[in-house]
């Protein structure tokens, strides 16, 4: 098993299209904590953002026979939790335009659009910082958390060291931490 964790995402996806349960389990375990990060980032609602990831890995392994992957992983997996999302957020203007329709009083998007607004000014600040590194660190931090791509491919694409990268990796989390405070860096971390 441990040696799916080597694995490349398109060598993961090529496995599982073959049925391969292990390949199955590795995608889930890359990816689980950070589906639900992300989901809850996005719906401030555990058990919803649960329930989505939950529901997309139970469709990528029941459509696993036909699953062809023409971009990233990483991609695929984000994007199909964010069409959950906006399907659930499409549900909540249809209850809450039925409700002005019939005089009720339902409030579904304050903590939408307090949470959206917040997350805006926070990105807006990581995102200052990130392009206050030094070039090749900020290159190595975007294709890193940015494009998803593990270690071993920003070293063959960039053609340096895996060793390289980590110690981009490692200072560039550092210039984060020093400039954002420990408490902004690891939600921002968490929300990756």
């Amino acid at each position: 098993m441990n040696e799916y964790k080597k694995h490349s995402d398109a060598e993961l996806s090529a496995l599982l299209r073959k049925g391969d349960n292990a390949a199955f389990l590795e995608i889930y375990d890359r990816y689980n904590i950070l589906l639900l990060n992300y989901a809850f980032r996005k719906l401030q609602d555990k058990q919803e953002a649960q329930d989505i990831v939950q529901e997309v890995f139970i469709t990528l392994w029941e459509k696993r026979d036909s699953f062809i992957l023409k971009t990233y992983l990483s991609g695929f997996l984000y994007k199909s939790i964010l069409n959950k999302v906006l399907n659930i957020w499409k549900h909540n203007k249809i209850v809450r335009e039925h409700a002005q329709l019939h005089n009720l009083n339902i409030d579904v998007d304050t903590i939408e659009t307090d949470f959206l607004i917040r997350e805006k000014d926070i990105t807006a600040m990581i995102e200052r910082e990130i392009a206050a590194m030094p070039p090749r660190m900020r290159e190595v931090y975007e294709l890193k958390y940015k494009q998803y791509l593990s270690t071993k491919v920003i070293a063959t694409q960039l053609g340096i060291s895996e060793n390289t990268v980590s110690n981009h990796l490692k200072a560039a989390s550092a210039h984060l931490k020093d400039r954002l405070g420990i408490l902004i860096f690891v939600l921002y971390i968490l929300n990756k």
